[in-house]
């Protein structure tokens, strides 16, 4: 199989159980900031 057959969401599931991934999420219509001290890479996931 290839990583472009599976779906986002199972890539995402996938992330999240690693380590070195943090997971913040942004509910609906809130801002939220956030302050990054990298090396960061940043994925904005709309669902």
């Amino acid at each position: 199989m290839e990583l472009r057959e599976v779906k986002t969401k199972e890539l995402v599931e996938e992330l999240k159980r690693r380590d070195g991934v943090q997971v913040e999420y942004a509910e609906p219509y809130i801002d939220k900031t956030f302050t990054i001290n990298g090396p960061a890479c940043i994925l904005i996931l709309i669902d």
